[in-house]
């Protein structure tokens, strides 16, 4: 499938943190503008006149990010990590910029899917690489820092969203990006090295067209199907769905000749890749739901500022953040793996209940122990099931394993916004219309009310029609958990299933040939500086070693 152009790396525990180190620079980068847009959205939307269309600055993202996933996991695979890494850095930061100095809603949404495409890239490599470096069955202790880089995000993203929104600008959610992301592409450029390689096959470019066609009219036919200006009985959303069944049927007689395929279908014959790819699928349709739309509710149902409604996702992230540290720590001690998924959908569709109980009236602190527990639950499952699909295919699939694991999650996170925030939209296009009529304004009126409502309108609203705007955002957005609760039902009964395999001890670059770890690595490198007490014995029996694993890697 390929060749590798460079001398096999010496896979040092220093050499790892350092690497490391370089990848946790570029997930900061992709959290923190989360977080960020996140607590900042009910503003940009209000003030870019976008309220009845809010649902496409997640879903373009989404949309951008999930078509490249596997773009990038192949090519990573075929082409090596690095540059790639780098070019999903650099375009992430030139789309903040483009996003920062947007003059409409939809210029917007255009550059909030360039950043999907840098976004999905700096996502799936990281993982990659990851697996790349630690085995398996060591890589929950890296958990540890990866949940501090989200925690820093769940942190500082609201309190600087909220202080942007509040004091300056909403450009600034989009600003801040700049300075980080120059800082993450020179760290990566610096201590990112990783051995490059050369195709020896033709890529799929077929494959790559149809996927991304499929992807498109799969959230587009969602969408225009669940939007009242459109429906199920338009012709519009139909094409879509022929366009959707046709691009799967081309993408899949295209995939079963290619020489090497972008997503290739024999991992569809490993049960427990199957398996694993379809709980994050269920999970993501009901995760990025919740998630996208919990903030703009607590802004403008429970009337807490930007900076408040973003602090109050924090018991959320730190749910998430201690069972995925807690869990991965268990994992490497005792190598199984399948009770966590099992326990994290149960308090998954637990915390989807007690939202279904949210009201204007509901106390700020239960709110907070709703969203705790919903973090617990999808901390003890994510990181789980990449690691679980990683595990359970050759390594030099190991790109192409976890790109096309969260290919599925990211189709059903599109999916989950696309139809449950059309959902939510409608109900609370509705709902601010009847409010606005109410209060003795004409349709037109109304409709351009509805559509330029932002936290601080509402603030400078009479008494009974704020009040009347509150009950409108919830009596929207707590219903619509009702209609998640069986995609998590269905992620439970596949967790029942997960089968539990051995976890792998060897590194996907040592086990390609492509490194040398442990023991032989450290001796090597000593030898190489000249460290006191290694003995040339030592030495030459590690070469010889090394010499053995670049041209016979162990078969998984």
């Amino acid at each position: 499938m390929t060749t590798t152009t460079a001398e096999p790396l010496l896979l040092t525990k220093r050499r790892i943190w350092i690497i490391f180190g370089a990848l946790i620079a570029g997930m900061l980068l992709s959290s923190l503008d989360q977080t960020i847009v996140s607590t900042a959205m009910p503003t940009i939307v209000g003030q870019l006149g976008g309220v009845e269309h809010q649902v496409w600055l997640t879903t373009a993202y989404l949309l951008a990010t999930t078509i490249v996933m596997p773009v990038y996991g192949k090519f990573g695979d075929v082409l090596g990590r690095r540059n790639l890494f780098l070019i999903a850095i650099a375009l992430f930061t030139i789309a903040s910029v483009g996003c920062a100095f947007a003059g409409d809603f939809t210029q917007l949404v255009v550059w909030r899917a360039v950043q999907g495409l840098g976004g999905g890239g700096m996502m799936i490599l990281s993982q990659a690489i990851i697996a790349d470096i630690v085995p398996a069955s060591e890589r929950g202790k890296y958990l540890g820092p990866l949940g501090a880089v989200f925690g820093l995000s769940a942190v500082g993203g609201p309190l600087l969203g909220g202080f942007f929104v509040d004091h300056l600008t909403w450009q600034w959610a989009f600003y801040i990006n700049i300075p980080v992301g120059i800082a993450a592409f020179a760290i990566a450029w610096f201590a990112l090295r990783l051995p490059s390689k050369k195709a020896t096959q033709p890529i799929d470019i077929l494959g790559v067209l149809f996927l991304s066609t499929f992807t498109t009219c799969l959230i587009f036919f969602t969408d225009f199907g669940g939007n009242a200006s459109h429906g199920w009985d338009a012709i519009e959303t139909w094409l879509f769905g022929a366009g959707m069944l046709l691009a799967a049927i081309l993408f899949v007689i295209t995939e079963a000749r290619a020489k090497d395929p972008i997503i290739p279908l024999s991992l569809f014959k490993n049960p427990t890749f199957v398996n694993a790819t379809l709980i994050g699928l269920t999970l993501g349709l009901g995760m990025f739901s919740a998630i996208g739309f919990v903030p703009t509710f607590l802004q403008m149902s429970s009337g807490t500022s930007a900076a408040a409604s973003g602090l109050l996702m924090l018991p959320m992230m730190a749910g998430l953040i201690g069972t995925s540290i807690i869990s991965g720590i268990a994992i490497t001690k005792t190598g199984r793996y399948k009770m966590f998924p099992i326990i994290g959908t149960l308090l998954t569709a637990l915390a989807m209940v007690l939202m279904t109980s949210l009201t204007a009236e509901t106390p700020i602190w239960l709110i907070c122990v709703f969203l705790f527990i919903f973090g617990a639950g999808l901390g003890l499952i994510m990181q789980v099931v990449v690691l679980v699909a990683q595990n359970s295919v050759n390594p030099a699939m190991v790109g192409t394993a976890t790109s096309t694991n969260n290919y599925f999650r990211e189709v059903g996170a599109a999916l989950g916004v696309a139809v449950f925030g059309t959902i939510f939209t409608n109900r609370l296009t509705e709902n601010l219309r009847g409010v606005f009529t109410a209060a003795g304004a004409s349709a037109t009126d109304a409709d351009a009310a509805t559509s330029s409502i932002d936290p601080q309108t509402l603030n400078a609203l009479p008494d009974a029609v704020r009040d009347g705007i509150v009950v409108a955002y919830a009596d929207a957005l707590a219903p619509v958990f009702w209609y998640l609760l069986p995609f998590i039902g269905l992620a439970f009964l596949l967790a029942l299933m997960l089968k539990q395999i051995k976890l792998s001890d060897v590194a996907g670059m040592v086990a390609r040939g492509e490194a040398v770890g442990g023991a032989e690595a450290e001796a090597l490198e000593a030898a190489h500086h000249g460290v006191a007490g290694t003995t040339a014995d030592a030495t030459i029996d590690a070469r010889d070693r090394a010499d053995d694993a670049v041209k016979e890697p162990e078969p998984r």
